[in-house]
């Protein structure tokens, strides 16, 4: 119903390359001695209003603001939306896990289902906030998958109220770290995070320097630029949520490459 609304996936598209798909097991990895590891719990329900864009493959989601590529290759599958700009962030809700539930609408399904930010659902000044522009700051709205949103609702009903939720996200193995830019840019593509799902800030560090940090990019990217070829890489990473600091050392080896991901063998709690 809001295809309209996450054209800004091509944009990320052009930048990101996920057709090659590594796995490698980081060294043992450390808390920050100064920060306490935090679990993150789910919070109080709220309202918003949720649509979708799509058709029932959920091709037109992948892709998407965050940077994950092929939503399949990279883990999230169909259960995924974009958040309106309010929800959004700035990219720093990317990642973040939420319940969903129709509520208060004869199309409403019993029941939530569990979906993660993976894209953006611009503004759309030339029409209404309540009236097409559904996802105009200062609402907070959920354009799902075409099936995600199908487990709540019957999709001809176009938009329906719901009650939402954060929750810690549950995921397999560890962190995965998808490499992009050039020998003296890095550009750094954080997927499969626990815990909160996202991630406020992140340092890298090769072999042969000390812990550099890394700016944001846009979604779920940052970067460095450093010239970091031929050195195993390092990363620290801040949840956005519950502020929890990790290390994972030398999960990259030197001989790494652009357009391929390592996987860690640690996540956030």
């Amino acid at each position: 119903m809001a295809s309209f609304n996450c054209k800004l996936s091509l944009i990320f598209l052009i930048i990101v390359s996920m057709s090659f798909f590594h796995q490698a097991m980081a060294a043992p990895y450390y808390s920050t001695p100064t920060i306490s590891p935090t679990t993150f719990k789910a919070m109080p329900w709220k309202q918003a209003f949720a649509t979708f864009y799509g058709d029932e493959t959920a091709s037109e989601t992948m892709g998407g603001a965050c940077g994950y590529g092929n939503l399949f290759n990279s883990g999230y599958g169909t259960a995924t939306a974009a958040l309106s700009t309010v929800l959004f962030g700035n990219g720093y809700s990317c990642g973040q896990c939420f319940q969903i539930m129709c509520v208060k609408s004869k199309f409403c399904y019993t029941g939530f289902t569990t979906i993660t930010a993976t894209n953006l659902c611009p503004p759309n000044w030339s029409q209404d906030s309540n009236h097409g522009g559904w996802c105009n700051p200062p609402r907070q709205h959920f354009d799902m998958s075409k099936p995600a949103f199908m487990k709540i609702a019957q999709w001809k009903a176009g938009i329906v109220p719901v009650s939402y939720r954060r929750v810690p996200c549950v995921k397999k193995g560890g962190i995965k770290f998808a490499l992009q830019g050039n020998g003296y840019w890095l550009l750094v593509y954080v997927m499969n995070v626990a815990g909160g799902g996202d991630v406020a800030s992140m340092w890298v560090k090769g072999s042969k320097t000390g812990w550099m940090s890394m700016s944001h990019n846009w979604g779920a990217s940052y970067q460095a630029f450093a010239t970091l070829s031929g050195q195993t890489l390092s990363f620290k990473l801040t949840s956005y949520t519950s502020h929890e600091t990790i290390i994972v050392n030398n999960v990259a080896p030197s001989n790494w490459r652009v357009g391929m991901t390592y996987q860690a063998n640690v996540n956030f709690h």
